[in-house]
């Protein structure tokens, strides 16, 4: 028993963490629970990095990416960093010859998702995001269900995730376009993302949308998390946007989300209709907008001898919104386990259609694709 353990930690993947911040005590629950071991956070502060990897007892600490990527040891790297240094750095972590798994969005731009598609395929490496939505269990749930044909053709989905105090502060990345790439749109992609996933992830054709930045100078619809406001900062993106997707597969979409928005509270869900189903996966939070009071809720909507069946779908409680498994997920890919929960490609229809938004919106005009 002694051997096959030591034999197990020593064929267990290495990864290497760049971004020390609040994110990281996901991705090392998760890799750690897939059998995967940390072995080094990397961040431009040494402060932070030390902190983090003494928190985490992680033996290796590095300011410099190049050098934790000179680091043979390492078989994978975790990327926790503002938006705008995802593509750049996931290239330069497969071009090392290592697995990424990448903190949504994928990229500022469809354009740098591309870039990031080249170089996962040159180096035979897997490149993964953390959609974790996806592996919450009511997700899951449903995922399996319309896998099983229960569904039958998903024709027509809503998404939305809306808050209506929600900024997440003034000046920062989170609002500065060159490092955010977008607001609340690109910010609060989940929920897109979750109505792709269950439909398939159909290729898009046509994008019709609209964004608005009513609140974007408001201090009271700034939310209860983010980061500190900079006075001197940028604040140059949106806070909501609504919209209406086609697909090649004759499916359609809609999408609302929003930072700050005059609604009753804040919600993130995603509705659809089958030809033998409907459901309906829904984290309801209370006035607060906290995580703590927020209610995480599966249905699924049946016709049963003409009349209206609609039925609650028992799940375990997940806190951490499939946080956890996701990242488990990336490790138990690399090692042949498992599928991955998501592809570059998916990544790349994404991106496409949160370009057409903002081209959209931009240009008054439905884009086609």
């Amino acid at each position: 028993m002694a051997i096959t353990s030591k034999i197990n930690k020593i064929m267990s993947t290495k990864i290497g963490v760049i971004g020390a911040g609040g994110m990281l005590q996901y991705h090392h629950a998760g890799f750690t629970k897939a059998g995967g071991e940390v072995v080094a956070v990397c961040d431009m502060s040494e402060e932070a990095a030390k902190a983090a990897a003494g928190k985490y007892g992680v033996s290796q600490t590095y300011t410099e990416v190049s050098a934790m990527l000179a680091n043979d040891e390492i078989d994978a790297v975790s990327i926790i960093v503002p938006n705008k240094f995802h593509a750049p750095l996931a290239v330069q972590c497969l071009e090392a010859g290592k697995h990424v798994f990448c903190e949504k969005p994928p990229a500022l731009s469809a354009t740098e998702v591309k870039g990031m598609i080249r170089a996962a395929e040159a180096s035979g490496k897997k490149l993964m995001f953390n959609f974790n939505n996806r592996a919450r269990p009511e997700s899951v749930e449903l995922k399996r269900r319309i896998d099983a044909g229960e569904i039958g053709e998903i024709n027509s989905a809503q998404s939305k995730w809306i808050r209506r105090t929600g900024i997440p502060g003034f000046g920062g990345w989170f609002t500065t376009k060159a490092l955010s790439g977008g607001g609340a749109t690109i910010d609060l992609l989940h929920m897109i993302d979750l109505s792709l996933h269950f439909m398939g992830y159909p290729k898009p054709t046509n994008v019709l949308a609209k964004t608005f930045d009513t609140f974007m100078g408001d201090s009271g619809f700034k939310g209860p998390w983010g980061i500190p406001d900079r006075a001197d900062g940028v604040t140059d993106v949106e806070a909501a946007a609504h919209g209406f997707v086609t697909f090649e597969s004759g499916q359609v979409l809609t999408l609302q989300v929003s930072w700050a928005e005059m609604i009753k509270r804040e919600e993130v869900s995603v509705v659809f209709q089958g030809t033998k189903a409907g459901g309906k996966v829904e984290r309801l939070f209370g006035e607060d907008g906290l995580d703590e009071t927020a209610i995480d809720t599966c249905e699924l909507y049946t016709q049963v001898d003409g009349k209206s069946v609609d039925t609650v779908l028992e799940v375990p409680e997940c806190e951490d919104m499939g946080r956890i498994d996701s990242a488990a997920n990336f490790v138990e890919a690399i090692e042949g386990k498992a599928t991955p929960l998501n592809t570059p490609e998916q990544a790349l229809h994404l991106m496409t259609i949160i370009d057409a938004i903002y081209e959209s919106s931009q240009s008054g005009k439905a884009v086609a694709l």
